[in-house]
């Protein structure tokens, strides 16, 4: 065995030799010369200017190519081990099937300057300063080989920029007819006097006028047809501009159209061909064999209607309803004119689909490791039907399934599992008497959810939990969004416990209290604002919820006599939790540049339970510390208040008791790009949750305005985050400064031990 591993070893470090005394140049192409990166971008006459600002992010895209082994992507830094490289000079003239095999599957194919291609790369430079209006602006480049091997080179480009060339006036042509007429608002207009010259400035003034005009019935408008006459001699670094529609225009072009008839075509899973029809409210729907779904659901998205003039934007609206309707893979709109014929311009509109596979299962498979060192794997199956009765209704079934062991030596023995089931209908519309959901821009969703969920914690106890609500989500526009669950019910019920867990629950009773069978008769409200689909430069998010539970059945109660205050009311011989709860959070998006951002973040919420019970249920109960919240500590290991927790040596279930009424924290973080795809951050968190009565179990938890800035855990730290495009992997290291309790240092820095307070999270996705 131990000759074995010496051979192993001996061939292993050979191999690598062989690798590093491989030149990265030595098979290169006769002629060619190994890129190695950009050197650096070197700009004469720049300024912190917007229009410099907009120019470079075009200009440094352009000219942006990672040489072979790019350190994330970046066009300047590189790894210390070019091993495909490497590989690629070692085996490139390999004949042997294992060389060749090798060199497929390893080897990186060398970046020449050939195929960066810099002479291109400085034209398009040049032309982007044109573009954005720096006409004197020059652009070149020049060539610098390594000092050590002349076939590899890095490339070093120059710009000058000169002054930026402004609009000094600016003149819409108007005509009389109503399509070439320009006649606009001002407040509307892109272009305005003394603003940069910029031709995505002109293109997008095209973009608006042409919408505007679709807007109003002409279908065949086009951008294209909106011209610029520019002239830069009347004034030294100004443009003189006027716009106007392009001369020789079609007839189709000046006329706005109206919508003549209006069908649907709904081709099988297979497309299989229309062979039946069916009208419904002047909507004709071509099917084959079976009219899968309704006419009426049809109806309520198709935005046009007969004798309407032609709109883009009810075109938009009809192509996102149905897309959101998910039942087909696709829904295309076909214009035919009837009759191009002066003043008899008709449009029948005919919407072409393909019906999507009913059935749609997904599998996930997942390892949790969570910060109270709780580990094990987990599943969760669902099965989807799309359109079960028709009307673009989709039902989800949902299995689960987890495990998880305790690896903390001192709490060894708190293992766990938990089964869940859950069922999911939502209907694409608001399914409530009345209520008619045609017109708005965004479609409304009605949920109906069932669940099951039964958790064994080995030793202590097994609890069952049922839960059933009705839930309604719609937008009026694309930046507010409401969300109504008018019942929501809630039933958990402990199936059985130890002796050793009546030991802990005696210390802790408020524990047991959560825990104990109960039901939550629930409605809720939420209403979200998120302005990320403008163009702005910052960005708010802005949430509040509010809740409330058990008041409807109080108030039955006290109609039959009870008084609102006396406790033990029963629902199904269970009592019931009563208590209101109001959340809000505020976000705020500050764009420094490109490259860097400010976000910061402040939320808060507040429980009170009253009547028939005077302690919240514990999922409802708030608390800090985790991935996503003050980093430099755990989940639920600050607070309440001033309260010091238990040694876990001696009170395994501490850390369960540190939720509180009310909460409060503050978020600052600062995010920079490193490199490429790398981004890095610094943050500053800080937060606490109370108790809104005195627990003499949980001493110096109530809140305190007096105390606050001591009554808040603060931490600091610094982050690294990687953009795959589609995902943000995110690894965040929190240091602790301050502890809301005393301990063994009297400063505001009471960190008893550095270690302690040192938080590590792995994490998908950005903490808010």
């Amino acid at each position: 065995m131990n000759r074995y591993r010496f051979m192993q070893r001996m061939a292993t470090g050979c191999f690598l030799a062989v690798l590093i005394s491989c030149s990265t140049t030595r098979n290169l192409p006769e002629g060619e010369m190994l890129y190695t990166g950009i050197k650096k971008i070197e700009v004469t006459d720049k300024d912190d200017s917007k229009a410099y600002k907009l120019a470079m992010e075009e200009i440094e895209a352009a000219l942006d190519y990672p040489p072979n082994n790019a350190l994330f992507g970046s066009s300047s830094m590189r790894t210390p081990f070019p091993v495909g490289l490497w590989i690629y000079n070692g085996f490139v003239n390999k004949e042997s099937k294992i060389g060749k095999w090798f060199f497929k599957t390893f080897a990186a194919k060398p970046v020449f300057i050939s195929t960066v291609n810099p002479d291109v790369r400085t034209s398009i430079a040049h032309n982007l300063l044109r573009e954005n209006g720096y006409f004197d602006g020059t652009s070149s480049y020049q060539l610098i080989p390594n000092k050590k091997n002349p076939r590899k080179s890095q490339v070093s480009y120059q710009l000058t920029m000169n002054h930026v060339y402004t609009f000094d006036s600016i003149r819409y042509i108007r005509t009389r007819s109503l399509a070439d007429s320009l006649s606009v608002h001002a407040d509307e207009e892109l272009l305005r006097r003394g603003d940069p010259f910029r031709v995505a400035s002109l293109e997008a003034e095209r973009q608006r006028i042409s919408s505007m005009l679709r807007g109003r019935g002409f279908y065949y408008h086009r951008p294209e047809f909106i011209v610029y006459q520019a002239d830069t001699l009347m004034a030294p670094g100004k443009v003189w501009l006027h716009v106007m529609r392009k001369p020789g225009l079609p007839q189709s072009a000046l006329s706005p159209f109206r919508i003549g008839n209006v069908s649907v075509s709904l081709k099988g899973y297979k497309g299989e061909e229309p062979n039946d029809s069916a009208s419904y409210k002047g909507l004709t729907v071509y099917y084959e064999n079976k009219l899968r779904v309704h006419p009426s659901a049809l109806y309520k998205r198709v935005m046009f209607k007969t004798g309407e003039l032609y709109s883009e934007s009810n075109e938009q609206l009809t192509q996102t309803a149905l897309s959101r309707l998910e039942i087909f893979r696709f829904a295309e709109m076909q214009f035919t004119p009837r009759d191009t014929a002066r003043n008899n311009n008709i449009l029948d509109l005919q919407i072409n689909t393909l019906y999507d596979l009913p059935l749609n299962g997904e599998l996930e498979l997942n390892v949790t490791d969570k910060s109270n060192n709780l580990r094990g794997p987990g599943a969760i199956f669902s099965l989807s039907r799309n359109n079960i009765f028709g009307g673009g209704e989709v039902l989800k079934i949902e299995a689960k399934a987890s495990y998880e062991w305790q690896t903390d030596k001192n709490l060894k023995g708190l293992n766990s599992y938990e089964l869940g089931a859950g069922a999911t209908l939502t209907f694409p519309s608001a399914v409530f008497p009345g209520f008619a959901d045609r017109g708005l821009t965004y479609s409304t969703y009605t949920n109906i959810n069932l669940n099951v969920d039964a958790l064994n914690r080995s030793r202590f106890f097994r609890m069952v939990s049922f839960s059933g609500s009705l839930s309604y989500d719609f937008q009026p526009n694309a930046v507010h969004r409401h969300s109504f669950t008018p019942f929501r019910l809630t039933y958990n019920r402990m199936l059985s416990r130890t002796l050793e867990f009546d030991s802990i629950a005696a210390l802790n009773p408020a524990l047991l209290l959560s825990l104990s069978d109960q039901f939550i008769p629930a409605l809720s409200y939420t209403y979200t604002y998120d302005d990320s689909p403008r163009d702005k430069n910052n960005h708010i998010w802005w949430q509040a919820s509010i809740t409330e539970a058990g008041n409807l059945l109080a108030s039955g109660y006290a109609v039959a006599g009870n008084k609102w205050n006396h406790r033990g009311k029963k629902l199904l011989g269970n009592p019931f939790a009563q208590f209101i709860k109001a959340t809000g959070e505020f976000r705020y998006n500050y764009r420094i540049d490109d490259n860097n951002r400010l976000v910061m973040r402040i939320m808060g919420g507040a429980i009170y339970s009253y009547g028939n019970a005077r302690i919240s249920p514990f999922s409802e109960q708030f608390y800090i510390g985790g991935a996503n919240s003050v980093r430099a500590f755990t989940i639920r290991s600050i607070g309440p208040g001033r309260f010091v927790p238990a040694d876990p040596k001696t009170n395994r279930y501490a850390y369960i008791d540190q939720t509180g009424d009310l909460k409060l924290e503050a978020n600052l973080e600062y995010r920079f790009r490193i490199l490429g795809n790398l981004y890095g951050a610094t943050f500053l968190d800080c937060g606490g949750v109370w108790l809104i009565r005195n627990d003499a179990n949980r001493p110096g938890g109530t809140f305190n305005l007096s105390k606050l800035g001591n009554d808040l855990a603060l931490g600091a730290g610094a982050g690294l985050r990687y953009d795959l495009d589609f995902l943000v992997v995110r690894l965040d290291l929190g240091v602790g400064l301050h502890l809301p309790y005393e301990t063994s240092k009297h400063s505001y820095y009471n960190i008893p031990k550095f270690n302690d307070a040192l938080g590590l999270h792995l994490a998908v996705g950005y903490p808010f």
